[in-house]
C-alpha cells in the first residue's frame, strides 16, 4: 500500500532515494523494483530486520529493478535517528519520509536533516496523517495516539509547506491518499483501538481484499473520496539547485555501501 505517488516524486533507475522512517518497507520496496539505489532506515530494530529480509526475497526473486547503466539495483538498511542520519551531506537524488514527522518530538530538526542529505535539484515526499481525520481519531480515543511512541502532532497542509520552507526546500505539489483507511480507524477508536469486534474484522477484510485485489469499484471510489477526507496528506518539495542549468533529475551517487561506512563511523 503506497501513499506516495513515484510518478510525481519522478523516481527513475539508478538514483538514490533514501526511505526515512521505512516501518516494514513498503515504499522502500517499490523504490528498488524500479531500480533505484535504496537507503532505507527506521530506529526500531525490528523494522530494519524485517525490511532487510524483505528487500533480500525481492532481490532472489529476480524482482529487483535494474539502475541506469543496467546493473542490478542496490539496498541497505540501517538503525538510525531521523534528527541526526547516519547518512553524508548532499548524497541522495530522493527522500521519503512517510508517516513517521508525526511521532519526532524535533520534528524541525528532522525537517532540515533532509534537506541536508539530499542533493542539489534533488525531491522529497512527506507524508502525514491528514489534519481532519486524524483530529477525529484524537477526539474519539486517547489510546489511538497518547502511548509511548505515538503521533504527539497533528499537522495541517500550511504547517509541513512552513517546516519545509523553513528548511530551504522548495514546495510543491500535494495531494491526499487512503480515504477507505479513515473510516476504519474511526471505527476503531470508536469502539476501542485494542478491541477486535466482528465489525471491525469485517472491514479490516475489505481493506486487504482491495489491497491483494485492486478491484475497480473501491480504487475508484478511493480516488474520488481521497479529496474529501483521505487519511494520510502528502507533500512534495524540491531542494534548489547550486547553479542554473542544474539538472533537477539527480542522479546516483555513493551508494548503499556509503551508508554502512558512515553508520559505522557513528
Amino acid at each position: 500500500m503506497l501513499t506516495v505517488d513515484y510518478d510525481r516524486l519522478d523516481v527513475r533507475p539508478g538514483m538514490t532515494v533514501l526511505d526515512l522512517g521505512c516501518g516494514e518497507g513498503r515504499h522502500a520496496f517499490e523504490a528498488y523494483r524500479r531500480g533505484a539505489e535504496v537507503v532505507a532506515v527506521d530506529w526500531g530494530a525490528h523494522e530494519v530486520e524485517t525490511t532487510k529480509r524483505w528487500l533480500g526475497a525481492i532481490a532472489e526473486a529476480g524482482e529487483a529493478g535494474r539502475a541506469d547503466d543496467d546493473r542490478a539495483a542496490r539496498y541497505e538498511v540501517v538503525r538510525g535517528d531521523l534528527t541526526a542520519l547516519p547518512v553524508p551531506d548532499a548524497s541522495v537524488d530522493r527522500v521519503i519520509a512517510s508517516e513517521v514527522l508525526e511521532h519526532i518530538p524535533d520534528d524541525a530538526t528532522a525537517f532540515a536533516e533532509i534537506a541536508r542529505v539530499l542533493k542539489p535539484g534533488g525531491r522529497v515526499a512527506v507524508t502525514v496523517p491528514r489534519y481532519g481525520p486524524e483530529r477525529i481519531c484524537w477526539a474519539l480515543s486517547d489510546a489511538y495516539h497518547a502511548n509511548e511512541g505515538g503521533h504527539i502532532r497533528i499537522y495541517t497542509r500550511g504547517v509541513v509547506r512552513t517546516r519545509l520552507a523553513a528548511a530551504g526546500l522548495t514546495p510543491g505539489a500535494s495531494h491526499h491518499a487512503h480515504a477507505l483507511h479513515a473510516p476504519f480507524w474511526w471505527l476503531k477508536c470508536a469502539v476501542g483501538v485494542e478491541r477486535d469486534t466482528a465489525v471491525v474484522r469485517a472491514y479490516h477484510r475489505l481493506l486487504v481484499w482491495d489491497l491483494m485485489e485492486r478491484p475497480w469499484l473501491t480504487r475508484t471510489a478511493e480516488r474520488l473520496l481521497d479529496p474529501v477526507f483521505g487519511k494520510s496528506l502528502v507533500v512534495y518539495a524540491d531542494k534548489p539547485a547550486v547553479a542554473l542549468g542544474t539538472s533537477a533529475s539527480g542522479s546516483a551517487g555513493g551508494g548503499p555501501r556509503e551508508w554502512e561506512q558512515t553508520a559505522a563511523a557513528r
